[in-house]
This record gives structure tokens, C-alpha cells and sequence, in this order.
């Protein structure tokens, strides 16, 4: 959402700021087009008025000094003219010790010319003809403060626009908050869904987010339902090839083999090793299928009742404890932790002598398990054919130990490995370390 809005702001203030620059910089050309226009016939209306000036004297033309404006007897007054015929050129006092250079075209000159005390003129040039003669006549008005006036103005319209912008901006983010508010909503409901803390998303969103939302619910329960179909049906499968699998081994067990000892041992390893393979394809075809995030582990609701069943399962007066941080929730299904955890402490029951401790740490690289027993404990040289898959722990008590081929099977499926160490109790710590998941994985 951070990522939406931020390209959002950057792409507003890119179109406010090429839109503002544009819009200014062609106002202040247009306002510079229609000045000069404007100053275009005022300094007409002066060549004509200078024109008019010119009068017929006893040596020639002359001009009528009376006639002229002030402003051109006062120097640097920011009003010039010159005035060009024969081999003579007039030029106003105004223009002090400058000399004015014509313009080389007829009409407004196009740039501004050089004038005096660094001022920057509107030159206009008219030819006309008078006495018989060919006069080319240029009047020069100062465009200096007007110059600063569109500066000026450019500062205050760049600080109106980056106050308008600003607003604008501020504006934008809380309006795009506010319209992305429900998708931020569905979000935070699809983390949740994934810590397993709801089932479905909220159908009550914005029109725009119900296909989405009630897509995904349809997904959900779609792949709920094909889940328990899935479970189900390899669980049945596992009962019926049950029975037939006893049937064989009760059979191969029988007396009339007995003469002939080498075919019943190898119908009975057959045999084994069938019923073996077909609980690990079984297990493993449980964990194929992700559970849904609402089937998640919560240590604080399923611990108490697997240690008040293994209570009774072990009634030898075993403390039993266990230790989680609160609310911690392990992201994997609840029916494989239980088996992974019951596996673990069922064989730490059967060695401990008076005490099993389970700790579940939990962090942002992963997930740490750790069951300890005050057991006789095992020798280091022993652990490493101990873990081999087929191997178990106790082969001296009745069960399945942690050689149990889907306690394997799971760690092989969450990615996580399996140790054995000294245990501060005095027997066997087991130490299992899981990899943190990544969210949607």
C-alpha cells in the first residue's frame, strides 16, 4: 500500500509540477506577447508624433524641439529615439552619450536592444517619406521594470505553486489513504487468515473489492473441502489395507511354515516391509496437501491436552511441563505438529525417571523445539546411527520411538533438521530447528 501511494504522490507532483511550469511559463508569454503589442502601437503613435515634429527651416528640415515629450530631454528617462535621413541622424538627449542602434528590420524588433545605464529597450522602427525625403525614424522604450516585474511575479507564482502543491499533495495522500483503506482492511484479514486467526475474509468491503474477497472465499472453502477429501480418503485407504496386511502376517505366522523357516522369514520381512512403506506413503501423502492457515497449531489451546493424554498414557508420576511464549502460534497444520511433538514426547516419557520438559521458542528466523528428559540419556558415539531413518531410540520399550518414519517425513516437508544433545535434566535433550515461513508460502 506504502508502495502504491508513494508512486501515487510521485506521479502527482510530476504532473503538477510540468502542468504548473507549463501553464505559467505560457501565461507569462502570452501576458509578454500582448505587452509588447500593446507597447508595439504606443511607440507608433511616438515615431508619428516625431514625424510630425519635423518641420521645413532656412537650412533644410528641422526639428520642432517644442513638440518633443519631456522625457526625451531628461537622460537616461528610459524614452529614446533617433531619427535617421540623408546623411544627417538626430538622436533624443535622453540617450545622453549612448548611441542607439537602429533596428535593421521595419516595425517591432523581435529581441530588445542595448540602451543606456544597462537598460534593456523595445525598439520600433517606421520609414516614412517627407520634404521628398526617405526618414527612418526608431523610438526606444525602457522594458527594464517590466523585466523585474515578470520576475517577480515568476517568485511568486513558484511559491504559490509550491504551496498549492504542497496542499495538493497532502491532500492526495489522504484521499488515496482513505480509498485504499479497505484494500489495507483485506490485507490485514489475509495475514490473519494465515496465522490462522479467521477462516474467510469479511464479505462487507467496497463493491469494488466483493469479486476479490468472494473469490477467494470460494477458494478458501474449495481448497478446504478438497483437503478433507484428500485426508480422508487416504484415510480409508489406510484402514482398509489394514486388515488384509494382518491377515497375510497372521497367515505367514502359521505352523504349516514353520517346516520350511526360510520362506516364512522372507514373507515376513516382505510383509513388514510393506506395512512400513505403505504408513510412510501414507504420512506423505497427508503432508502433500497445505493446510489451511485456520488449522495452525496454537500452543496455548493444544499443548495442555496432548500432556494431560500422555498423563494417563505414562501414569508413573511424571512431571510433565511445558513452556511457549503466549499466543505463540506455529504455522503448520495442528494434526502434523501433534504428531511430530507427540512422537517426541511419548519416547521422552518412556526414558525419563521422573521429569519431561518441552520448550517452544519462537523468533524471526524460525522456530526452535527442544524436549528434555531426565533419562539415562544416550552416548555421543550412538546418535548418529540413532537418527538414521528406520533406527529407533529404544528399542528395549514398546512403541515407535523417534525412529517413526513420519516424524522424518514432516521435518523433511517443514525443512527442518533434527538433533541430539546432553540435556540439562541429566538424560536426552532432542532439539528441533524449523525455518521461518515466508508469508503466502
Amino acid at each position: 500500500m506504502r508502495s502504491i501511494q508513494r508512486r501515487l504522490g510521485f506521479g502527482l507532483i510530476g504532473v503538477l509540477l510540468g502542468a504548473g511550469l507549463l501553464l505559467a511559463e505560457t501565461t507569462l508569454w502570452m501576458f509578454d506577447v500582448g505587452l509588447r503589442r500593446y507597447l508595439q502601437d504606443d511607440l507608433r503613435e511616438q515615431a508619428e508624433v516625431l514625424l510630425a515634429s519635423l518641420v521645413r527651416g532656412q537650412n533644410g528640415i528641422q526639428l520642432d524641439e517644442p513638440r518633443l515629450l519631456g522625457v526625451y530631454q531628461r537622460p537616461y528617462s528610459g524614452h529614446y529615439f533617433r531619427i535617421d535621413f540623408a546623411d544627417q541622424s538626430w538622436r533624443s538627449r535622453s540617450l545622453w552619450d549612448h548611441a542607439l542602434t537602429p533596428s535593421p528590420t521595419v516595425g517591432l524588433q523581435d529581441g530588445l536592444a542595448d540602451g543606456p545605464n544597462g537598460q534593456l529597450l523595445l525598439l520600433y522602427r517606421g520609414d516614412y517619406r517627407r520634404f521628398g525625403q526617405d526618414i527612418s525614424i526608431n523610438v526606444a522604450s525602457d522594458y527594464t521594470p517590466i523585466l523585474h516585474a515578470y520576475r517577480r511575479v515568476q517568485l511568486f507564482g513558484c511559491l504559490l505553486g509550491l504551496g498549492v502543491l504542497v496542499l495538493v499533495v497532502m491532500l492526495q495522500r489522504l484521499t488515496v489513504h482513505r480509498a485504499l483503506k479497505p484494500l489495507e482492511e483485506v490485507r490485514r484479514q489475509v495475514e490473519q487468515l494465515q496465522q490462522g486467526l479467521r477462516h474467510e475474509l469479511d464479505p462487507g468491503v467496497p463493491v469494488e473489492l466483493e469479486p476479490l474477497v468472494a473469490q477467494i472465499n470460494h477458494l478458501l472453502r474449495q481448497t478446504e473441502s478438497t483437503l478433507q477429501r484428500s485426508r480422508h480418503a487416504v484415510g480409508n485407504l489406510g484402514h482398509a489395507l489394514k486388515t488384509p496386511l494382518a491377515v497375510l502376517t497372521s497367515l505367514a505366522a502359521r505352523a504349516e511354515l514353520a517346516a520350511r523357516p526360510e520362506l516364512q522369514a522372507s514373507l515376513q520381512e516382505q510383509l513388514a516391509q510393506i506395512e512400513q512403506r505403505l504408513a510412510r506413503e501414507l504420512g506423505r501423502a497427508r503432508l502433500a496437501g497445505e493446510a489451511l492457515p485456520a488449522s495452525h497449531f496454537d500452543c496455548a489451546a493444544e499443548l495442555p491436552g496432548l500432556f494431560a493424554t500422555l498423563a494417563m498414557v505414562h501414569n508413573r508420576g511424571l512431571t510433565l511441563d511445558w513452556r511457549a511464549p503466549p499466543g505463540l502460534r506455529l504455522p503448520w497444520d495442528r494434526e502434523d505438529v501433534l504428531e511430530l511433538l507427540g512422537n517426541l514426547l511419548d519416547n521422552a516419557c518412556k526414558w525419563a525417571q521422573t521429569k519431561v520438559l518441552l520448550e517452544i521458542v519462537g523468533g524471526a528466523d524460525g522456530w526452535l523445539i527442544r524436549v528434555d528428559d531426565d533419562g539415562p540419556g544416550m552416548a555421543a558415539e550412538f546418535r548418529g546411527e540413532a537418527l538414521n531413518r528406520g533406527i529407533r531410540l529404544d528399542e528395549q520399550v514398546a512403541g515407535h520411538g523417534l525412529g517413526l518414519a513420519i516424524v522424518r517425513d514432516i521435518l523433511d516437508a517443514w525443512h527442518g533438521s533434527l538433533a541430539l544433545q546432553d540435556s540439562p535434566l541429566g538424560g536426552l535433550r532432542v532439539v528441533i530447528e524449523l525455518p521461518a515461513r515466508r508469508e503466502g508460502g
